[in-house]
């Protein structure tokens, strides 16, 4: 009888559940919008689409999502993603639209999971004059020549390290192995720390901490936003604890990291907890979006040996040339290799290290005719534009000479 009961019941509350969440939806939007929204669906109360966006993302096509649904309601379209009831752009223009909108008009939004991790003090999040001091402190700092100098030495030294323990009856990790070279160099631009045990414990609990970027609004032991937030409380003890140490010391008049940047700023909201939130904020890159970047190259030009040929021709030359003159490789020689700046170029567009930006409407918003609601989030997808046949050439072709070609049409 109680299973009876219980079959008979459930279908009719879910069902009554689904009715309530879009009706709710639908009536914050006034009736002559309604019309005038994208195509779409919202998915499932609560969750949306996002099950079905996030498995996709981990697929060798993460623009799956997005190409089903173009083909159903065209290039801009409605759905419900982390949370959010959001206008998905996979249109040029309109993405070009919403990234060049002031704050009047879209700020930045991220996944609940994501903003829990980052913390309220990250540089994410915050907004206004502190936002723009730190964006200029840190940004100077990576323009500054005594920084490109340390990088470029850097970076040819651990390459070399990791080379020299190559064997050639053992195989070799590229992901792995540019993994560890670019945290080491970023996390010595950040905070000076040279490889050893202390490297070693920072990386085994970012790697902890950036695997949960992604993941579901949950936090309860054994789910992987609990975990992660353990890990960012380890990280962050260890950082202020290299903080402390170099407040204590007093300022240097060269700052020789970011942190040194940032102590010798006179701001009283520059507290120790800001700014080892924000350094490990920003080992982001030397674990994820970098040697991914750098896998991508070294796989896209082996499966394309001509571009491997001209590419390392040119590389050759240039090593010639500075062994001759009795000088080292500097940051200028690189941009100075226009074949190498196009594969960096096409690995980009093909790569798609990150895959868009999200960002939340403050008001009404019309885009060639489509509606982004005050309230709803607009994510503008990047991959989708770069992988439409419309904009490139055989798209899925890696073809580092179409920018030699699209640099001749815009001197025309």
């Amino acid at each position: 009888m109680d299973t009876t009961w219980i079959l008979f019941v459930t279908p009719i509350f879910l069902c009554t559940l689904i009715l309530y969440y879009r009706n709710r939806l639908s009536l914050k939007l006034k009736p002559k919008q309604r019309n005038q929204l994208p195509l779409g669906t919202l998915g499932w109360p609560f969750i949306g689409e996002t099950i079905d966006f996030v498995s996709c993302a981990y697929t060798d096509r993460p623009e799956s999502f997005m190409n089903k649904r173009c083909a159903m309601y065209g290039k801009v379209f409605k759905s419900h993603i982390f949370g959010s009831p959001t206008i998905v752009s996979t249109d040029a223009d309109v993405n070009k639209f919403i990234l060049q909108s002031d704050a009047k008009v879209f700020v930045p939004s991220y996944p609940k999971s994501l903003m829990q991790l980052m913390g309220e003090s990250s540089i994410l999040l915050i907004n206004g004059t502190l936002q723009r001091r730190i964006h200029g402190l840190i940004g100077a700092f990576f323009k500054s020549q005594q920084l490109k100098v340390q990088i470029t030495s850097d970076m040819q030294k651990y390459v070399q390290e990791s080379m020299a323990n190559w064997k050639e009856d053992q195989p070799i990790y590229i992901q792995d192995e540019t993994k560890k070279i670019a945290f080491h160099v970023l996390v010595k631009a950040l905070i000076s720390l040279e490889p050893g045990e202390e490297m070693e414990l920072l990386k085994k609990h970012f790697q902890e901490f950036i695997s949960g970027l992604m993941s579901l609004p949950i936090n309860l032991p054994g789910t992987k936003l609990y975990q992660s937030l353990q890990a960012k409380k380890k990280m962050v003890k260890l950082v202020r604890k290299t903080v402390q140490a170099k407040r204590n010391k007093g300022i240097f008049e060269v700052p020789r990291d970011v942190v040194d940047v940032l102590l010798n700023d006179t701001s009283e909201k520059l507290t120790d907890d800001l700014i080892a939130d924000n350094i490990i904020d920003m080992m982001i890159p030397g674990e994820d979006s970098v040697p991914v970047l750098m896998t991508l190259a070294t796989k896209y030009l082996s499966e394309c040996p001509p571009a491997l040929q001209q590419l390392t021709v040119e590389n050759i030359k240039l090593k010639k040339l500075k062994d001759q003159l009795g000088k080292p490789l500097c940051w200028n020689d690189y941009l100075s290799l226009p074949f190498t700046q196009k594969v960096i170029t096409e690995t980009l567009r093909m790569g798609n290290i990150i895959n868009g930006v999200m960002r939340k409407a403050l008001k009404d918003v019309e885009i060639k005719g489509y509606l982004i609601p005050q309230g709803w989030c607009v994510f503008a997808n990047f991959r989708s534009v770069h992988l439409d046949e419309k904009n490139y050439e055989c798209p899925y072709q890696f073809n580092p000479w179409r920018w030699q070609v699209r640099e001749k049409s815009s001197t025309l």
